[in-house]
């Protein structure tokens, strides 16, 4: 029987041991950090029920219809290779609830290097944590490596120019 394949999330564990769990709804993202690993492996497995469960109900993409949102994540999720990940930064809850991770996800997309940094927002809605909003850039656009970044020096939105 050949072993048990690595999460996607590069936790090191195995993913039955990992985000499997959360994918089959058997249990919630303990933290920010966990749900964010648990979305990045639902990427690369093409769960996109999952993502659609974890987005926060105040995520633009809940006000859309569900069908087309889960065609269009269908779409992406088989557009790309999702081959690591790296969590560069998180912060605890603040008074207002919210969660910051910001990570390094190395994506491809027909042999072209999509990856990119993001900081990234949750919030509990009483289940579980969810994705709320993120602020990304490619890591092309990076005048150092990804590995480097914090969540104090990434660079902000209206920090970075019109490109």
């Amino acid at each position: 029987m050949p072993p048990a394949p690595p999460c996607p999330c590069t936790s090191g564990l195995r993913y039955r041991e990992c985000c499997a769990r959360y994918h089959r709804g058997e249990a919630e993202a303990p933290d920010a950090e966990a749900l964010m690993r648990s979305r990045y492996s639902a990427f690369a497995l093409r769960e996109v029920e999952y993502l659609w469960r974890t987005l926060h109900p105040e995520h633009p993409d809940r006000a859309r219809p569900k069908e087309e949102l889960l065609r269009e994540l269908r779409a992406v999720c088989s557009a790309h290779k999702y081959p690591r990940l790296h969590v560069l930064d998180r912060q605890a809850p603040d008074e207002t609830g919210k969660a910051v991770v910001l990570f390094y996800a190395r994506i491809f997309e027909k042999g072209k290097d999509r990856s990119f940094v993001e900081r990234s927002e949750f919030r509990h809605d009483g289940t579980g944590w969810r994705y709320l909003s993120g602020d990304g850039m490619p890591a092309s656009e990076l005048h150092q490596s990804p590995e480097t970044l914090t969540l104090g020096n990434f660079p902000s939105p209206t920090g970075r120019g019109s490109g």
